[in-house]
């Protein structure tokens, strides 16, 4: 037998409904927002995501799932969704039609990483983005719409939210933070001591414990902020107390990737131990510039799918039923399932949800197979129903059971 790779997960036919639950709200909400789908490749050439999600990231040195194809090309399976949305805004010219570009995307994403509770090497996203905005107010709009994704789909969280700087008082701050680290170099990790060179920012997202207890004290980037930054997180934090959303600032977000700029935040549940963060994003002005394109701000999130749906789990939060077929038609022998199969596509033309004998079972199991998968009536045809052109319909939660004309199947299976 050949098993599922390590770090992946079937998604059954019995959970796929709640999947496509949260997907539904994910679409209805960025709707609502005036947020369009877009669909890119699910892999990338590797220079995309080294340049794009930036050299000195867990995600690029380690976790990122490359290979040579026969053309002996670079290619990676994307471990985010960002780097190619702005792949595409600007090879599609985007940039030069309207304004702001508001997309969102549903996608497979792959890292290679230990696999754990929320947590695996293929995993789904649901993402935002929206570029050439530089306001407040858009960054305020990017999180309202995480916002209403979560609470639509019952999820208790907490928004945490903080703001890196720009590249010119982040200059500052990084010294800064060089200095403090200086004196506890020997005492961090492996990978630390290679940020502390190239990003001193990363330092702070370390989750070793010995690098957490030194950064503890390390000074906030709150306070080296220039008069612009400063003004525009206050705006930012200004619009959210206006659309009535409760924050925290948190001075030691800073997000694992390097393009982020400004404003960053993510949402955080305790539902679900230490991997408590189910969406996060921020704002990227320099990021499509980095890319090749003109200078563009951006804003933008993420959320795991499969965290959300643990998440909504453990907060009791409701998934609606599971869809089951409206009738099972059931026939008595061959001719009577010829008929069960021309009814049953009748009624499938129309919309209305219909299962079939497939296994030749007698009446009685198949009455107990419409059971099983919750067939709401059973219209049973047997050799008289044949001849008087009607089945025998059973309501199968009442025991209720009345004669309908074949005729008149579709109307009363409409109703």
């Amino acid at each position: 037998m050949i098993n599922i790779p390590k770090g992946t997960k079937d998604v059954l036919p019995q959970d796929s409904y709640k999947w496509q639950y949260v997907e539904s709200v994910a679409r209805e909400v960025a709707s609502a927002f005036a947020v369009r789908e877009i669909r890119t490749p699910v892999f990338e050439h590797t220079e995309l995501f080294n340049r794009g999600v930036g050299d000195t990231t867990d995600i690029v040195t380690k976790e990122m799932y490359t290979f040579k194809d026969k053309g002996d090309r670079s290619i990676t399976l994307k471990p985010e969704g960002t780097a190619g949305a702005v792949r595409s805004f600007i090879e599609n010219g985007m940039g030069n039609g309207v304004l702001p570009a508001k997309m969102y995307y549903i996608i497979p994403a792959f890292r290679y990483e230990r696999p754990q509770a929320g947590r695996l090497r293929e995993f789904h996203q649901f993402g935002v983005e929206i570029f050439g905005a530089k306001g407040a107010q858009t960054d305020a709009e990017a999180i309202l719409i995480a916002d209403t994704l979560l609470k639509k789909l019952g999820i208790a969280v907490k928004l945490c939210i903080n703001s890196i700087g720009c590249p010119t008082c982040r200059a500052e701050y990084n010294r800064a933070l060089k200095a403090f680290f200086a004196p506890n170099l020997d005492k961090l990790c492996y990978d630390c001591k290679s940020r502390y060179e190239k990003n001193p920012l990363r330092l702070l997202d370390c989750k070793e414990e010995e690098c957490k207890k030194i950064n503890a004290d390390a000074p906030s980037m709150l306070d080296y902020l220039c008069e612009d930054c400063k003004n525009h997180f206050e705006q930012v934090k200004t619009y959210l107390q206006n659309a009535g959303v409760e924050y925290t600032i948190d001075p030691r977000i800073v997000r694992g990737l390097d393009y982020y700029t400004r404003t960053v935040f993510e949402f955080v549940s305790t539902s679900i131990g230490a991997q408590g963060t189910v969406c996060a994003g921020g704002r990227y002005d320099g990021l499509i510039e980095q890319l090749g394109g003109n200078p563009t701000p951006a804003v933008g999130f993420a959320a795991g799918i499969e965290r959300l749906l643990i998440v909504m789990q453990a907060c009791g939060a409701k998934f609606p039923e599971e869809p089951k077929p409206t009738v099972y038609l059931a026939g008595m022998d061959e001719e009577c399932r010829a008929k069960a199969f021309s009814l049953a596509y009748a009624l499938r033309e129309v919309g209305v949800s219909a299962e079939i004998d497939h296994m030749e079972r007698s009446i009685k199991a198949q009455f107990k197979y419409a059971d099983k998968i919750g067939a709401k009536y059973v219209a049973v045809i047997g050799g008289n129903e044949l001849v008087q052109g009607q089945a025998n319909v059973k309501n199968m939660q009442t025991g209720e059971s009345e004669s309908v004309a074949f005729d008149d199947m579709i109307s009363y299976f409409q109703k």
